[in-house]
């Protein structure tokens, strides 16, 4: 199996090697690709070193799975070049997320709908992902009606720069400024570019991937997604109501039979998810469950996973894992 990781030294780049790694993904040729002043230097991978080599020989080689993490711009010229040469292309950015003949997949909830003839597939938005795994069992169960939903998301959502900003400020050196404003010690909300409806784009990725990826156009959504000086995961604050009736203690049971999601919820030992603790972990924590007083039908619930491994990479190979168990990938010979 050629895999080609393209925004190999990135930081989702870079934890997509480690999970391929640490999976066991049965890579044979392994090909870094990244930006040209990367191009030469080397990355490990499997105790060896790689050599990175821009775009255009990646292609040249026809690589099995390409594995995209280098932004809109990059996918959208580069991935049909990759789809031409036979390659399977699984794309971490938002660039093929909403086309109607890209499907954008979360493995436990939807790999089934995947075919061979599906050549670009679309890795959903990190806030999307987390969430989804919580909400999918419990919309097959009780049919979501609308989430009311506020992010605290990470710096490492924005890159290695937006971590040098806060480090820096941490310390008290000068550095340069990813975000408008300061964010050690603050909240700032305002995550991705706003839109002319005053919502965020981020924002607006959890309303229309939600619906796509539930196959369910009706659930209204609102959000605000808020950026907040933590390394190494997103929190969610989810309101969720209902068409039907639910029961709380079976709500906790549907979560804890659910493969990637562990429920963290004892209140009397102070047992909840936080991004500090769950930091590393491929899973999606979920706790605080706990009914709406103000209304019938809706439920509360406090989300937390790593973005950087089930929000970015973990579910990329995962994909990628999947297309190989069901034979949806050719494999050069």
């Amino acid at each position: 199996m050629t895999v080609a990781v393209v925004g190999v030294t990135g930081m989702v780049g870079k934890v997509m090697l480690k999970v391929l790694q640490e999976r066991n993904f049965p890579v044979t040729q392994l090909i870094p690709v990244a930006s040209e002043a990367s191009v030469g230097k080397t990355v490990l991978f499997n105790d060896e070193e790689h050599t990175i080599v821009p775009i255009d020989v990646a292609v040249y080689n026809k690589p099995d799975i390409a594995i995209f993490s280098a932004g809109s711009g990059v996918s959208l010229e580069w991935a049909p070049k990759f789809k031409e040469m036979g390659t399977t292309v699984i794309d971490n950015s938002s660039a093929w997320r909403m086309h109607d003949d890209i499907p954008l997949i979360v493995p436990e909830i939807n790999a089934g709908i995947l075919s061979e003839e599906d050549k670009i597939i679309a890795n959903p938005n990190c806030s999307t992902i987390q969430m989804v795994m919580a909400l999918a069992p419990l919309h097959e169960a009780y049919v979501l009606k609308r989430l009311i939903i506020s992010t605290f998301q990470s710096v490492t959502g924005t890159g290695k720069h937006a971590v040098a900003q806060l480090r820096n400020e941490r310390s008290r050196i000068e550095g340069d400024m990813v975000y408008p404003y300061t964010i050690d010690l603050n909240c700032l909300p305002h995550c991705d570019v706003f839109l002319e409806n005053a919502y965020t784009k981020e924002e607006m990725k959890l309303v229309n991937e939600t619906r796509k990826i539930l196959s369910d156009p009706t659930i209204g959504v609102s959000a605000t997604c808020v950026r907040v000086p933590v390394i190494g995961g997103h929190s969610e604050a989810v309101n969720i109501e209902f068409r039907n009736e639910f029961d709380l203690a079976e709500v906790r049971q549907i979560l804890q039979d659910t493969p990637g999601v562990i429920v963290m919820d004892n209140i009397a030992n102070n047992v909840y998810p936080m991004p500090l603790y769950q930091q590393g972990k491929d899973e999606v924590f979920v706790g605080r469950l706990r009914r709406d007083e103000s209304q019938p039908k809706t439920l509360n619930m406090w989300i937390v996973s790593d973005n950087l491994r089930k929000g970015a990479a973990t579910n990329a190979v995962q994909i990628a894992e999947y297309l190989l168990k069901e034979n949806l990938v050719a494999v050069s010979v």
